[in-house]
């Protein structure tokens, strides 16, 4: 099995993924931006706009965005900070948390699913080969982005 093989079949599982993830963020009156925000902060507790705003990679305007949108859309709130009297807390809200453990539920039985009937030994290869796949693709786009820079540089 050559290396392009196995990119195809990545790709493969890519839009499979990307697809699902679509029409069940759809169905739920979710983006994949809103939902990324929705995972933080189910994971870390409240945070504030700037911390959220590093914690998923865009700007703070960006963020106001997305906290706008989920608190007109109840899935989350904004709340004074208890110490500091500039900032505000986003919290989930009940709708935030409920819709949050259920995805949480959904993608651990996924997991599961999608191993069922492979050994141990098998699924500890393949994590260990798509862990292998995964830092060897952000060493060839850093590279590459580098590659890049130096000819615009030049250019």
């Amino acid at each position: 099995m050559s290396g392009t093989h196995i990119l195809d079949r990545l790709l493969a599982i890519s839009q499979l993924l990307e697809a699902d993830q679509a029409t069940e963020l759809d169905r739920r009156g979710l983006t994949t931006a809103r939902t990324h925000l929705l995972w933080v902060l189910y994971h870390g507790g409240p945070a504030t706009q700037i911390q959220l705003a590093e914690a998923i990679g865009v700007t703070p305007r960006n963020v106001t965005a997305l906290v706008d949108a989920l608190d007109a859309t109840g899935f989350a709130r904004r709340e004074p900070h208890p110490t500091d009297r500039r900032a505000v807390l986003v919290h989930l809200t009940e709708r935030g948390l409920s819709i949050m453990e259920t995805m949480d539920a959904e993608h651990t039985a996924l997991g599961s699913d999608l191993v069922a009937g492979l050994d141990a030994d098998t699924v500890a290869t393949v994590a260990r080969a798509l862990e292998h796949i995964q830092g060897r693709l952000a060493e060839l786009i850093a590279d590459h982005a580098a590659r890049e820079d130096e000819r615009a540089a030049l250019g």
